[in-house]
């Protein structure tokens, strides 16, 4: 038997249940493998609470995690038993000691990278990669605007977009996370959004920023917006307050001719070959020692909704494991 986190019905972190199920065989084309360590990720309490459905109930939530192949299906050629491993792509069920999933969604895990690091880096790291690198390819001289620096996604942001050359300014909540997030590649930090396009304006001089990362959601997207230069690209990539409501595209143009655009990692990663180049980028990017991934909080699997109480009330910095 397997021990997973599953949930029955949507809701609060009080519908999370530690339960036993099956041990699962590998079919053709997939691996089972035990998890050394699991990520959190915003997207869990998404699937917790039905603001992304998931394809049937009881539910194993989670995108993330690594550990070791135990066995693989027929036709499986790039992997197999023993091999160390790490993924961040769907369907969700991380949350369980031992899971089966499609071989080609796995990545060798390189020695130098330990399994919490690793559970800790694939979703957000790549999240990051294809945001800077292919969303919206940053350049060398250019002022960027960072929303949730201290967070997962944001501290890597920050970091790879200021190794990349980018002067970067970061939107935390508290002083103590406008620390974090200069100690990590910010090179300015505003607490909070309700004057934002305006402390931008004054810290570009006017410029203002030719594109925004933005995980927050309804509370931010308007100031997003107003922080953004002519042609300027609004990525928004999260909703940790909630979903952006519908609005009328013409202001797009009212305030500059502007890009929005919402992309997924899954969308980045669906051929195998995008997937291995964008781990590889990162891979190499926190072996070189350019990123560095600070897993901050660590909960027992079985005390998931501990995780997810901490992680709502923005209790958290950088990363966060569970360990099975």
């Amino acid at each position: 038997m397997t021990k997973a986190i599953r949930i029955h019905a949507y809701g609060g972190p009080e519908v999370m249940k530690w339960e036993d199920v099956p041990t699962p065989d590998p079919g053709p084309g997939e691996a089972l493998i035990h998890h050394e360590a699991v990520g959190l990720n915003y997207i869990d309490v998404y699937f917790r609470t039905g603001l992304y459905k998931s394809p049937s109930m009881p539910a194993t939530l989670g995108m993330e995690g690594a550990g070791t192949v135990i066995a693989v299906g027929a036709d499986v050629t790039d992997i197999a038993p023993g091999d160390r491993v790490a993924y961040a792509t769907g369907p969700i069920g991380a949350y369980a000691t031992e899971r089966v999933i499609a071989a080609d969604r796995l990545v060798k895990l390189p020695d130098a990278i330990d399994f919490a690091t690793g559970a800790a880096m694939m979703l957000q790291g790549m999240t990051a990669q294809y945001l800077l690198r292919r969303t919206y390819r940053v350049q060398p001289g250019e002022t960027i605007l960072v929303h949730a620096a201290a967070g997962g996604v944001g501290l890597i942001l920050c970091q790879w977009a200021k190794y990349l050359g980018a002067t970067v300014i970061g939107v935390v909540s508290t002083e103590a996370k406008a620390a974090i997030a200069q100690a990590h590649g910010a090179d300015h930090v505003i607490i909070g959004h309700d004057h934002l396009a305006a402390d931008v304006r004054k810290i570009t001089g006017g410029a203002m920023v030719p594109v925004v990362y933005d995980s927050v959601g309804k509370d931010t997207f308007m100031h997003s917006l107003d922080s953004l230069s002519p042609l300027g690209m609004m990525v928004i990539y999260g909703n940790a307050s909630g979903p952006v409501p519908p609005f009328d595209v013409g202001i797009l143009a009212a305030k500059g001719s502007l890009f929005l655009t919402r992309p997924t990692l899954a969308t980045y990663t669906a051929k195998r070959a995008d997937l291995v180049a964008v781990a590889g980028d990162l891979f190499d990017a926190v072996i070189s020692g350019a990123v560095k991934i600070r897993v901050n909080q660590t909960f027992p699997l079985a005390h998931a909704a501990d995780a997810h109480i901490a992680l709502e009330a923005r209790q958290t910095t950088g990363s966060t494991v569970l360990v099975p």
